[in-house]
Formats: structure tokens, sequence, C-alpha cells
């Protein structure tokens, strides 16, 4: 079964900001920007050689965030973003067997799917929440509020094209489980220190989402 307390942890946040680390010390100052803005969770992905480190790092050093690893491909990676520290695991598409591990290991898994064969295949591991991703690409909230029309007990997790703009329309869904994205710490506010910034749009991401959600 997947991680219930995860899945709750990302509903009470409802953002789960991707993050890109390409200097390990960017990772604290980033996990500590996030949290002042009152977010408590985020996915540090593995497309950079130091993401692994980020992950150990913010694990030690900032104990009041939720870390956990984003664009897991394989197995591998998903046992070294663990080892290091991840507490969740996030995917950009459905690989049964990162899925049949992160249960095995007792691991939250959000695993990416947008067609009604790979829902019905996370559903078939007794999986309740999906990343949605991209997006914008594969039909949006509409397409989102169709399959949740026919999966019913399914939540989605959008990534790749919510914004500061539409996140009220995706958060205002009774079957969106938390929003997704870089756009409240882009890569080029991490490198550039930012952190304030970070911070500022963090605060107004959330007070967006929990307005849309009275």
């Amino acid at each position: 079964m997947e991680d219930k307390i995860i899945l709750q942890k990302m509903e009470e946040t409802g953002l789960v900001p991707v993050v890109v680390i390409d200097n390990i010390e960017d990772a604290v100052p980033t996990a500590k920007a996030l949290l002042q803005g009152g977010i408590g969770m985020m996915e540090i992905t593995f497309r950079t050689a130091c993401a692994k480190d980020a992950i150990a790092k913010v694990k030690a050093e900032v104990p009041d965030m939720v870390v956990g690893a984003g664009t897991i491909l394989d197995v591998k990676q998903a046992q070294d973003a663990v080892a290091a520290g991840a507490e969740f695991i996030v995917s950009p598409g459905f690989s049964e067997e990162v899925v049949r591990w992160c249960i095995e290991n007792k691991t939250g898994v959000v695993p990416g799917c947008v067609t009604p064969t790979e829902i019905m295949a996370a559903r078939a591991l007794g999986l309740s929440v999906v990343k949605f991703f991209p997006a914008n690409l594969f039909g949006g909230i509409k397409a989102i509020k169709t399959l949740s029309g026919v999966f019913r007990d399914m939540r989605f997790l959008p990534t790749g094209g919510v914004n500061l703009e539409n996140i009220s329309e995706f958060a205002s869904e009774k079957c969106i489980v938390a929003i997704g994205g870089s756009f409240v710490c882009t890569s080029k506010d991490i490198r550039e220190h930012n952190f304030l910034t970070i911070t500022n749009l963090s605060k107004e991401s959330v007070e967006k989402i929990h307005a849309a959600r009275v």
C-alpha cells in the first residue's frame, strides 16, 4: 500500500515544488526559503549530479522539510534516492518496477499517468494518487476532470504548465491532491540566490491554493 502520511502531508501543503539543484550549497537555503513561504515539502529532481547529496543535506539540516526525489526513471535511482534520505518518489511516467519497489520498501510513490490504461495500472497496484505530467500538453484541468469522472477513487498531482495565473483553477477541484511545479523556485532564482523571491512566491501560491479550496 502507498504511504498515507506522505499523501496527507502533500494535500495539507497543497504544493510540491519541483526543485533543480545544480550547486549543492544552494540546497539548504532553497529548502529554508520554501519553508518560510509555508511549503513544507519539496521534490528534488534527479536531473543533476548533486541531486543525491542535495537530498541528504536538506534531510540533515532542515528537519522540518519533507524531502522527496523527482524525475526517477528506474529502480536504481529510487534506491539511491531513498538511501540518501528521500521520503517519497515521483516519476514522470509509470514504471511498475519502481512502484512495486517503493511499495515493498514502504516509500511513498507518485508515478506519472496520463492515460486511462496507466491510471488503471497504478490503481491495480493500490495507488490512489498519480502525477499528471505534462499537464498543459495532455489537456490540463479539463482532461483531469474527465478522467476523474471515471476514476472517482483516484486523485491527481498536475505538473507542467501550472503557474500563478491558473493555479486556482486546478486547486479548486477535489480530484487535485496538490500541485507540482518549479514556478515558485525556478532554476534561475536558485542559481542567483533570489531566496526572498522564492519565499514570496511560495506564500502567494499557498494563499491562492487555500482560497480556491474554500
